[in-house]
């Protein structure tokens, strides 16, 4: 079943425009390892459904621990989910959210299972990045996000909002049913925290620290987690609203602000005019 939430986008309650320009069609995209989540522009809800597929007898995965390790299988989830909701044309422009640590590898594999949308151009984004642009973080200081996802956490220093240092654990929500796994995920993003601060010779990461990292992912609705992670740093922690749904939204602003970009405007690659169905 899709999950729909509201996405505060500046919209009447309930009126579910179509982009008034030929130029506007396009779309921020979140691929997780449990959900996939988007937001189509002009529209205020945000589409969430399980990142599953049913190639077979049972039921698959195509994105596990924050990699994409079935495209096709990637492509027929965006498919089920956009295929019947978006325009004839034009061709969309599409946003992706990216983990830090497998940015190459990941933004391939994404670019290739988005192919199924006709997009007209894909950029992406780093997730630290978007959840820093979600929270309207101050991005001229050093910024600690730490991101626990399903499959994945992920602690990056960003700087004048590039990424400065990043670390990964294969920990996340979903290993939360085990006991003994909020300490374990308190402590691996302790631990990351620590060699960071360890590694920086510039005192960028105890400057982020000091402000208090920035908390977003589905563990961050965990007050278990936020407690031990709190505890073990001995730093404010700040906690994004609705931090599950924070780096799409972020991609949501770099698509907007893409609209207007002269780069975006050109000539779409050669392909088909129409969507085929």
């Amino acid at each position: 079943m899709t999950a729909v939430r509201r996405l505060r986008t500046g919209s009447r309650a309930g009126h579910r425009p179509w982009p008034p320009c030929r130029q506007c069609c396009g779309l921020a995209l979140d691929l997780g390892s449990d959900r996939t989540r988007v937001w189509i522009a002009g529209r205020p809800t945000i589409l969430d459904i399980p990142a599953v597929t049913f190639p077979g007898a049972g039921a698959a995965h195509p994105i596990q621990r924050g990699a994409v390790i079935d495209v096709p299988g990637t492509a027929r989830t965006l498919d089920r989910l956009l295929g019947h909701r978006l325009p004839r044309h034009p061709r969309p422009l599409v946003v992706v959210t990216t983990p830090v640590l497998d940015g190459p590898a990941y933004r391939d594999r994404a670019r290739r299972a988005v192919q199924v949308l006709w997009p007209r151009a894909v950029l992406s984004v780093s997730t630290a990045r978007a959840v820093a642009l979600a929270a309207d973080a101050d991005l001229t200081r050093p910024l600690l996000v730490v991101d626990i996802g399903a499959h994945l956490t992920e602690v990056v220093l960003l700087v004048d909002g590039a990424v400065f240092d990043a670390r990964r654990a294969a920990l996340g929500t979903t290993d939360l049913t085990c006991a003994g796994a909020p300490a374990d995920i308190g402590e691996a993003v302790t631990s990351m925290i620590t060699s960071m601060l360890r590694q920086d010779r510039t005192a960028r990461t105890a400057e982020a620290l000091g402000r208090g990292p920035l908390l977003a992912g589905g563990g961050a609705l965990r007050p278990d987690l936020v407690g031990r992670l709190g505890a073990g740093l001995h730093a404010p922690l700040r906690t994004v609203p609705a931090p599950h749904t924070a780096a799409l939204r972020g991609a949501a602003k770099i698509l907007r602000a893409a609209h207007t970009h002269p780069s975006t405007r050109g000539t779409p690659p050669p392909g088909p005019a129409l969507r085929p169905r």
